[in-house]
């Protein structure tokens, strides 16, 4: 009989989730979100990044944060910090990866 009845207090896996940010490092205005999701679309977010070769970083708290903001808003002042923590990393990994010539 139980069979019949979702049991909210069950544990349930969570679903994936993504944001996606915007920022033109010569312009003054912050990042803008283009895009978040969970489930599906944070799947097609996360492939969409892969296949432009976009650096992905796995941050929950700062996902969860993107996603309860409207798609086309600039970042808010409450997120500057964490946001340009992460911008710190993609600039560290583009570094790494761009191809440096050869020595003579």
């Amino acid at each position: 009989m139980n069979d019949r009845y979702y049991n909210f207090r069950r544990k349930t896996t969570p679903r994936a989730a993504a944001a996606a940010l915007k920022y033109d490092p010569v312009s003054s205005q912050p990042p803008e979100i283009v895009a978040a999701g969970h489930g599906l679309v944070a799947e097609e977010i996360v492939a969409i990044a892969k296949q432009h070769n976009v650096p992905l970083r796995e941050d929950p708290g700062l996902v969860e944060a993107l996603s309860r903001l409207q798609i086309g808003s600039l970042l808010p002042r409450e997120l500057y910090i964490v946001v340009a923590e992460v911008l710190a990393w993609v600039y560290r990994v583009d570094a790494d990866n761009e191809p440096r010539e050869a020595e003579v």
